[in-house]
């Protein structure tokens, strides 16, 4: 059997799902609920400074993209950090782990950029007996027009400023939650492992806008009769984690930084997709917001049994592993010839194929043969671009196959290359270098 048991940032929790600081980890309560469903780990919700209390707004916090039959696509929050008193969350965090000692349980953390308001916030979290805090340089409305949040995550000075502070006033395991909202992930995590960081994780939402109602026309959701732009996230922000996810495992300056991945994750194959790119684990909040916390369980279940079937006895012997098949877009080996296959068993004969490729495309599809509708692949001019597999609705209806060396392309007229080539040295290059930006 599988062990699911991790160990990130010198923290160990029996399965690599953790709880995502945010409403699902809001209090006690909860908590123990996701527990008891079978979380390895959460992360309580966003803990400030004794002072002014928080204020949330009492009307629509969340919007949602959806399908045309209402499966999420992506979810909006302007939910600000916890409402509720420093002290009551700082005594259900003392019990919750008393109860639970073998459960991962980290307290995330934003407050004023000043050495004394961190140094007082670590002594009386670290008094609760958690495993770690979680400093949150991500949240990208309401907390950072007053100067936290991702206000302190756009600055790398900044983070590596106030990470050298936690790490220097207190002995817990300091992970740095990371915004996706600057251009280039990698000079935030450098910053972070500069400042001694034991982890980052990421990301944190995304800024955005949700639409418009178009009865009214104002922004939507709104409260009274104004909206405000709120944090993105849900399986649509999962692509853009992944690559900042991949950037980090990549970059010399952070290789080998531990990782934990958030973003979109709804079940055990988008947590498979993050570890192997490298996160150590993963942190879920939507889906669980969606479909509650037993969601847990397949995920746990799932990641077991592709691990049994491949042979996996722990995490880490596939962690990572598809990080080096990432590269940048000029080494990628330009000698290599894919082309579409349709199986005209599965063919269902709809067109979708074919009005994509003809309208689209490089019209390598064609609709009739011998007076009849039939679909099939012109290989002369296709050039394996997965279009129409993306939009066939019959899944493995169509596949591309790759061409072995020497097999002659029908588009070019060649034979495929077993020497793989890329664009620094190909003839179409002008600068026979690599393009930097």
């Amino acid at each position: 059997m599988a062990d699911l048991t991790t160990t990130f940032a010198g923290i160990k929790s029996p399965n690599p799902f953790w709880l995502a600081s945010a409403p699902p980890t809001d209090k006690a309560y909860n908590v123990n609920r996701a527990f008891e469903a079978g979380w390895g780990g959460v992360v309580w919700k966003t803990l400030g400074e004794d002072g002014p209390p928080v204020v949330n707004v009492n009307g629509p916090r969340y919007g949602a993209l959806l399908t045309p039959d209402r499966r999420l696509l992506g979810f909006n929050n302007i939910e600000l950090i916890t409402d509720r008193p420093l002290q009551l969350n700082l005594d259900e965090i003392t019990q919750v782990k008393r109860d639970w000692p073998d459960r991962a349980l980290v307290v995330s953390l934003m407050v004023p950029c000043t050495e004394t308001a961190w140094k007082d916030i670590l002594a009386r979290v670290e008094d609760t007996g958690c495993d770690g805090v979680e400093l949150n340089f991500g949240c990208p409305h309401g907390m950072s027009e007053r100067g936290m949040g991702s206000a302190v995550g756009q600055v790398p000075e900044y983070i590596e400023m106030v990470t050298a502070w936690c790490k220097q006033h207190s002995r817990l395991p300091v992970i740095v939650k990371l915004t996706p909202n600057i251009t280039d992930i990698r000079p935030a995590a450098a910053a972070a492992k500069r400042g001694g960081a034991d982890a980052v994780s990421l990301i944190n939402t995304v800024n955005s806008i949700m639409g418009v109602d178009p009865a009214t026309l104002t922004i939507s959701p709104a409260t009274g009769g104004m909206g405000s732009h709120g944090g993105y996230c849900g399986p649509a922000v999962k692509p853009i984690a992944l690559n900042m996810v991949a950037e980090i495992g990549r970059a010399p300056a952070t290789a080998g930084l531990p990782v934990s991945g958030i973003g979109g994750i709804g079940s055990w194959r988008d947590a498979l997709d993050y570890i192997a790119l490298g996160a150590g684990n993963v942190q879920v909040c939507t889906a669980a917001m969606v479909y509650g916390f037993k969601i847990v369980q397949e995920m746990t279940d799932g990641l077991a049994n592709y691990m049994d079937d491949m042979g996996f006895a722990t995490i880490d012997d596939f962690r990572g592993r598809a990080l080096k098949t990432v590269t940048d877009w000029q080494y990628l080996n330009l000698n290599a010839v894919s082309k579409a296959v349709i199986n005209q068993d599965s063919c269902i004969q709809c067109g979708r194929c074919h009005i994509a490729c003809e309208d689209t495309s490089h019209q390598a599809i064609s609709a009739t043969k011998n007076g009849q509708r039939h679909f099939e692949v012109d290989e002369v001019e296709c050039v394996g671009c997965n279009l129409c597999v993306t939009v066939c609705p019959v899944p493995e209806c169509i596949t591309l196959r790759t061409l072995a060396p020497g097999e002659v392309d029908l588009r070019t007229g060649e034979p495929v290359s077993a020497t793989p080539a890329d664009w620094t040295t190909h003839p179409n290059n002008p600068l026979r270098k690599p393009v930097t930006a």
